[in-house]
């Protein structure tokens, strides 16, 4: 009997198998490429959509000044508190992005829904780019060091280079988990429709509440406050933890960054500021570790806890005569 031979297949298997693990490799690496961010990478392009938004949300959040009332005030402190404390907070960071603690499902899409509302794109978009942040921070490709320049840092990155939002597959390199969730990119395809139905019923609201003759200024008034001016003071309040925390405060902890703890930032942000605490106990759930590190953020997230909505929350332990990173 004739010996079969094996030879031939195995050469064509492999001259096969060649291309096909080339093509992988060379998708893989302009994937990476691609994630690659910071001003470097961003060839002096402009995302014009982006601008152009930001601006007209910030020359109505200046007429909006002409339309004060304590009703307007309270319409934008109780919006405030959702979007940055409850959204961008406890969810888009310390949920989603660190997983410090865990919730039921309905609880964590809520919290997301109000993330939305702080126009900072979608919960896929935010934590890829915050992921991207913690690997290279103050390094190469960091979204938003301040290496890069204090503005590029606060606010340059966001109207510069691609716009990211919707790529949802690209980004699922940081975000694997939540790319497997159709909730989470339902919400970061439509991320400006909740605010866009808030806005509304703001108007609705501000209109209700007004005196006859009064409706179209109670409406507008309302949602220039409880959405424009909102969310102006809510992105300068985020984009400080990129800029500020990174150049000016102390430092407990000696992490591989320029991460500092900066009390007015926290104070804007209900903790997000004890920046320095985070960059060395990044899955932890509280930020402020001092007694006196005020954190609205945890405090939200401690409540949720008493009554049964939330479990495993993380908790960073220092020794204050020691500190170090964790991991060290």
């Amino acid at each position: 009997m004739t010996p079969i031979s094996t030879v031939g297949k195995t050469q064509t298997q492999n001259s096969t198998a060649r291309p096909v693990v080339a093509s992988v490799a060379e998708v893989t690496q302009k994937i990476k490429q691609d994630l690659r961010m910071g001003r470097a990478h961003q060839e002096g392009r402009i995302n014009w959509i982006t601008a152009i938004a930001m601006g007209i949300f910030h020359v109505l959040a200046i007429v909006a000044l002409f339309f004060f009332s304590w009703k307007n005030l309270a319409a934008l402190v109780i919006t405030y508190f959702f979007a940055i404390n409850v959204g961008i907070g406890m969810a888009y960071h310390r949920l989603l992005t660190h997983r410090g603690y865990k919730t039921p499902r309905w609880v964590e899409y809520f919290i997301t829904v109000c993330g939305t509302l702080a126009l900072e794109g979608g919960p896929i978009f935010w934590v890829a780019t915050h992921r991207v942040h913690h690997q290279n921070s103050d390094q190469e490709g960091d979204p938003h060091t301040p290496h890069d320049g204090t503005w590029w840092a606060h606010a340059g990155w966001i109207i510069s280079g691609r716009a990211l939002h919707s790529e949802t597959a690209l980004l699922g390199r940081y975000a694997p988990d939540l790319t497997k969730d159709p909730v989470h990119v339902w919400l970061s395809k439509y991320h400006w429709l909740p605010l866009t139905l808030v806005g509304f019923l703001q108007m609705g609201l501000g209109a209700a509440l007004a005196d006859p003759g009064h409706r179209l200024v109670g409406a507008l008034g309302m949602v220039l406050w409880g959405t424009f001016l909102r969310v102006t003071l809510g992105l300068h309040a985020t984009w400080l933890v990129n800029s500020a925390t990174h150049l000016w405060g102390k430092r407990r902890f000696e992490t591989k960054d320029d991460s500092r703890n900066n009390w007015w930032v926290a104070l804007v942000t209900g903790g997000e500021g004890w920046h320095n605490n985070h960059h060395a106990h990044p899955v932890s759930a509280r930020h402020g570790l001092a007694w006196y590190e005020v954190d609205i953020n945890y405090y939200g997230i401690w409540f949720l806890s008493k009554i049964g909505l939330a479990e495993k929350i993380q908790i960073a332990k220092y020794d204050p005569e020691n500190p170090k990173p964790a991991g060290v």
